[in-house]
């Protein structure tokens, strides 16, 4: 049997082989975040196709760091009920299901939370709208806000968390030099720069206790000009390790474009896949814990080479499960075709229409 499909755990988490659906926005939730019938159903059919551990839609931790319409919300104890359906309908299918824990900072969208996006620094950025420039309280009551979410998720049910640190997104920008421009504790030498990553640790444990599984998604590198490095990365990595994160998802690039992209369209060779292996492999050879590996993973044989080779111990796909959410089924099943996924990106445009996302391709063709 190949190794993908070996049982694992992540801080007494069993999983049942080594493919973790990565988080997406779905666009399927209620206005106000909550969970809805057809999230249920699209999380359900992860379950059913043998994805080992889902993570859930990057949901958002307080009101004002809100990224995208129709985004799950995890910011308020009224929304504990729906999580609750979610998770357990996952389970009734022996699923595994974690929670990530986002806020978008000066990529929230001000036209849904009627507020300035909140900045790392106040400098000239992607947006020319009004924005705040995050104060040290800020600083606190958005650890406790991580906090507050994570014993919500638990309450709901999860198997975990997963604080989202990657593409941009809010604690992504305390990381990069690009965003981060700080003069205070907070800001110049990376330990600075992830003091606020180590206070959400810190806060999480003391929410939920050292025994449940808590990720982090984090990027290599930024691919941007003045972004985030590979050394640097590393040593965030090392601390964040130290801080007792069980996990490791490594991603890259940011929202805003760069020299690689998170979602990098036109992946259709085996050479362009896993465009992040490399740092990967760089990461394997410093820390302890698991690590995921998220980028362009569309055939069977690179993702049990990188496994077997120790590049990554879990592989993460999250387009491909958007037009097959039962891929690994059909892998274990001996059908190791490469995923039918055209990494075009088109799947998202519907999402932004109020329909969810889904294989834009894929209906074309049962149209026919």
């Amino acid at each position: 049997m190949s190794k993908l499909f070996e049982g694992s755990t992540i801080n007494g988490m069993i999983l049942s082989n080594r493919f973790v659906r990565s988080a997406t926005w779905e666009g399927m939730a209620a206005p106000d975040g909550a969970v809805t019938p057809n999230l249920i159903e699209t999380m359900t059919a992860l379950a059913k196709g043998g994805v080992g551990l889902i993570i859930s839609s990057h949901s958002y931790v307080r009101p004002e760091g809100q990224a995208t319409p129709r985004q799950l919300g995890i910011y308020k104890d009224g929304l504990i009920q729906g999580l609750q359906n979610m998770t357990a309908a996952v389970h009734e299918w022996g699923g595994k299901i974690v929670l990530q824990l986002a806020h978008a900072g000066c990529f929230a969208a001000e036209q849904l939370t009627e507020q300035p996006p909140l900045v790392v620094s106040n400098l000239e950025g992607p947006s020319a709208s009004p924005r705040k420039e995050i104060t040290v309280h800020d600083i606190q009551e958005i650890v406790a806000s991580y906090a507050d979410a994570a014993r919500r998720a638990r309450s709901a049910g999860f198997d975990g968390v997963e604080i989202h640190a990657a593409h941009g997104y809010l604690l992504s920008q305390f990381l990069s030099p690009a965003f981060n421009k700080r003069k205070d504790e907070y800001g110049g030498k990376i330990e600075n720069r992830a003091r606020i990553h180590l206070e959400v640790c810190k806060a999480i444990r003391k929410a939920v206790g050292k025994d449940y599984p808590t990720l982090v998604k984090m990027n290599c590198q930024d691919f941007i000009e003045r972004g985030l490095t590979i050394e640097d990365s590393l040593q965030a990595a090392s601390l964040l390790v130290t801080a007792g994160v069980d996990a490791i998802e490594l991603s890259g690039g940011v929202l805003t474009g760069g020299k690689l992209s998170p979602s990098r369209p036109g992946i259709n060779t085996e050479e362009k896949e896993a465009y992040f292996q490399e740092d990967a492999f760089a990461f394997k050879g410093q820390i302890a814990i698991p690590l995921i590996l998220v980028g362009g993973i569309r055939s069977f044989n690179i993702a049990e080479r990188l496994v077997e080779n120790g590049v990554a111990d879990y592989i993460s796909m999250s387009r491909p499960f958007i037009r097959e959410p039962d891929l690994v089924n059909r892998w274990k099943a001996g059908d190791r075709r490469k995923a039918e996924c055209r990494s075009d990106n088109l799947c998202f445009k519907p999402g932004f229409e109020g329909e969810g996302i889904y294989c834009v391709v894929e209906k074309r063709e049962q149209m026919k």
